[in-house]
């Protein structure tokens, strides 16, 4: 095998690779009430933190009052506290 389909075939390994990682990536944006954060994963929050999940691209509307408030680890915004859960 030449060194010329060598590389072409490693280019195109990588940009499947790449292609298949970028797939797989999961970001959302959650809320709870007005506050909102984006997330790296869709978790199951208990059903009493009340959290919303949109796509990462959804937007609110202008007559819509919310506000970010990013936060990392796996938890929710309850009022002004930051709740970690398992």
């Amino acid at each position: 095998m030449t060194l010329f389909k060598k590389s072409l075939l490693a280019t195109a390994a990588g940009a499947a690779a790449l292609t298949f990682s970028a797939a797989g990536a999961s970001a959302a944006i959650a809320c709870a009430g007005p506050v909102c954060w984006h997330t790296h994963a869709r978790y199951e929050y208990p059903p009493s933190a009340r959290v919303v999940i949109h796509d990462d691209n959804w937007k609110w509307k202008r007559h819509e009052h919310y506000r970010w408030r990013e936060h990392r680890g796996r938890g929710y915004w309850r009022g002004d506290r930051w709740v970690e859960f398992n």
